[in-house]
């Protein structure tokens, strides 16, 4: 018998992740986004790791999480924090992971009922 729901009520979650891709809801997602744990996934409008600005992390506070996983992308990569300041600020939580983990860390937070954000990078390919 089977305990948990295959998925939560009225909230986002992750069902997929590749390299550059990532569906939630089931709907799927090839630039870089913002999941809120409820409400609309957003485009971030951030390509690579070198153009995350303050701007970039400033866009999240309109979404009131109480903690940001961050993506980076392929691999483990971390954002100086005077780019973050205003979440730093705002006393929001920033964690940063690799694409794979912050979608698997970001569903478990969500299910809990956390008000959890992913910010996840999914670079331009050349």
């Amino acid at each position: 018998m089977k305990f948990q729901l295959d998925e939560q009520q009225g909230g986002n979650s992750i069902s997929r992740h590749e390299k550059n891709r990532v569906w939630v809801n089931g709907q799927p997602h090839g630039s870089s986004l913002l999941v809120p744990w409820r409400g609309e996934v957003q485009p971030w409008g951030v390509d690579r790791f070198e153009a995350l600005d303050e701007a970039a992390f400033e866009r999240i506070l309109v979404l009131r999480p109480e903690l940001v996983i961050f993506g980076s992308g392929e691999r483990l990569r971390f954002v100086p924090p005077a780019r973050y300041r205003a979440l730093i600020e705002a006393r929001i939580g920033l964690e940063t992971m690799d694409l794979a983990a912050a979608c698997r860390t970001y569903n478990v937070l969500a299910a809990e009922g956390r008000s959890v954000l992913a910010a996840l990078l999914m670079e331009a390919q050349d």
